[in-house]
């Protein structure tokens, strides 16, 4: 069954504007880069998906948020200011520099996609989706930060409880910063599992995702924190997977995987300090292929971000390739610095796993041992 690839030019408006770190140009440069390295045949197929309903949107995000942050960026947009309370609505991260691009509706095209994938997936057209543009998971009910407006995560899993009555949902944060909008979301929900893999936030953005941080109530053991330490590598994404993610999620047996992050695990990044290669990326979707066999294959992907753009396109391939189970060689731009050959913290990288299930054990019977 082809992997659905659900893209839109109009992502290209998802951009804050010049001299900001996110720019909407990642999205047309990636799709022009997986033409020319996989030609669109059986592998893969791609989809267009519609935006977002304003009452869709309520699953996640409060009506005056919606309210004030539609008429904020249209307004940013046509090169007019729009009086408001800014800060009480968005982090100085979402603040827009020179003329934007139409970002709330490129974030509702977002949420679209994610709704899409979806459907694609419990219809039975496709076992795995993948939304480019997707993963904005810093963002809350009636708060935007991080470059993130509206959570298209959040709301992938909201829809497919409140829609299709799935109880068992994995979501699978491999971003370099801590999904802490999500986990607001899930905190006490034991039909959402987080496992978030990120680097340390003692210093890193966004300062939570720490091991003791496991959830409450009914969703205590149910949040699980991964930080890892600066410079971690394959070693150590693969320790992890190995020892936390595939026996936890082999026990709760989701029946559905969302996976979102994109490419600023990697070494070359220019906001995050990880040393995953490309081959990493690769491994992470084939990680995922695999830990998908208890819930059918169903996985819906979010791929966004990324900040090094000579680096983005290869590792955002190398994780569809790796989910599609597709034998295509990505290679790694630039090759691989001395420094970042061997895994210099790998022992540290043991030390996290063990806090981690000794902070879970009470709660996984996989991680007992």
């Amino acid at each position: 069954m082809p992997v659905t690839i659900l893209f839109s030019e109009d992502l290209k408006e998802y951009d804050f504007g010049p001299g900001h770190p996110f720019r909407g140009d990642r999205y047309l440069k990636f799709l022009k880069f997986l033409r020319e390295h996989l030609p669109e045949d059986s592998s893969y197929q791609v989809k267009e998906a519609d935006y977002a309903s304003e009452e869709e949107l309520l699953l996640i995000s409060t009506e005056d948020y919606i309210r004030f942050t539609r008429d904020y960026y249209r307004a940013a947009h046509m090169g007019t200011s729009y009086p408001g309370p800014f800060f009480q609505y968005h982090s100085g991260d979402n603040a827009v520099a020179g003329r934007p691009g139409r970002l709330e509706e490129a974030a509702r095209l977002v949420v679209g996609q994610a709704r899409t994938g979806c459907d694609l997936i419990l219809s039975g057209e496709t076992d795995k989706a993948v939304s480019i543009g997707g993963g904005l998971h810093h963002a809350k009910p009636s708060y935007g930060e991080g470059f993130c407006l509206y959570n298209d995560v959040a709301f992938a899993a909201s829809y497919l409880i409140q829609k299709y009555r799935l109880d068992r949902i994995l979501i699978l944060d491999t971003d370099a910063h801590a999904g802490n909008g999500t986990a607001e979301y899930f905190y006490d929900s034991p039909n959402v599992l987080l496992i978030d893999l990120h680097q340390d936030p003692s210093y890193l953005y966004p300062g939570t995702g720490f091991v003791h941080q496991i959830g409450s109530g009914a969703g205590k053991g149910f949040t699980i924190n991964i930080p890892l330490p600066m410079y971690a590598g394959l070693d150590s994404y693969r320790a992890v997977f190995e020892e936390i993610a595939e026996p936890v999620t082999a026990e709760f047996r989701p029946q559905i995987i969302i996976r979102n992050g994109g490419s600023d695990p990697h070494f070359g990044d220019m906001l995050t300090s990880l040393a995953l290669p490309v081959a990493g990326f690769r491994m992470i979707g084939r990680k995922v292929r695999q830990m998908s066999e208890v819930c059918g294959g169903r996985v819906l992907d979010l791929i966004a971000s990324g900040y090094n753009m000579d680096v983005l396109p290869y590792a955002w391939l190398a994780l569809i390739t790796g989910l599609a189970g597709l034998d295509t060689a990505v290679e790694e731009p630039g090759g691989i610095p001395e420094r970042f050959r061997a895994d210099s913290a790998s022992s540290e990288t043991a030390s996290v796993i063990e806090q981690v299930k000794r902070h879970h054990r009470p709660y996984w019977k996989a991680l007992e041992e």
